[in-house]
């Protein structure tokens, strides 16, 4: 059972899929690292959650004291469960479910915080279901770049397998990596 581990709905449960969807939240002990490298940024941000699978990160954020998250993600179990989650904890109000392909590109983002993302997160896919390996990381960082849609002291933390290789585009520097097992959790900003 997956649970808040901190903040104003601390042990709160979160509700997941069946195994057989081939969602993977992420560990209770990846997730409380994560988030014990960010507290200082947390209170008041606008949080995106991309390939948000059930909300488990933007949850986390919310009841650590993130002003509003932005969930995203294509597929429609898993946003009904996002959705589930959010009425579940009363976070209606500072929380945005939101349909997406976003590999498509990332632009109409901006129409949700047109001041920009303080903290976007990504923990795309690592396989398919096929078992292939999909590299969604470095598009989707390129798309944040491009797009613009970070606000003026905003970053970028991806959560990918270690075998993926990370391109950083022009203008951001890796600030800080972390490793958990085959996975790596890379701290991306842009260049002051």
């Amino acid at each position: 059972m997956i649970r808040i581990i901190a903040g104003s709905r601390r042990s709160r449960r979160i509700y997941s899929l069946p195994m057989s969807h081939h969602v993977k939240p992420i560990s209770a002990r990846m997730r409380k690292s994560v988030f014990d490298i960010i507290r200082p940024h947390i209170t008041g941000a606008i949080f995106l959650d991309l390939y948000a699978g059930v909300g488990v990160v933007g949850l986390e954020a919310l009841s650590r004291g993130a002003q509003k998250a932005v969930f995203v993600d294509r597929d429609p179990k898993c946003l009904k469960m996002i959705q589930k989650n959010v009425d579940n904890l009363g976070f209606s109000e500072s929380a945005k479910v939101l349909k997406g392909d976003i590999l498509k590109g990332l632009i109409w983002l901006k129409y949700h915080s047109p001041e920009g993302y303080d903290i976007v997160y990504m923990g795309p896919p690592y396989r398919d279901q096929e078992n292939n390996p999909l590299f969604y990381s470095s598009k989707t960082l390129e798309l944040i770049a491009s797009e613009q849609i970070l606000s003026e002291y905003g970053f970028v933390i991806i959560q990918h397998h270690k075998k993926e290789p990370l391109s950083v585009p022009a203008g951001f520097e890796l600030y800080r990596s972390e490793k958990y097992g085959d996975t790596v959790v890379d701290f991306i900003r842009p260049v002051k």
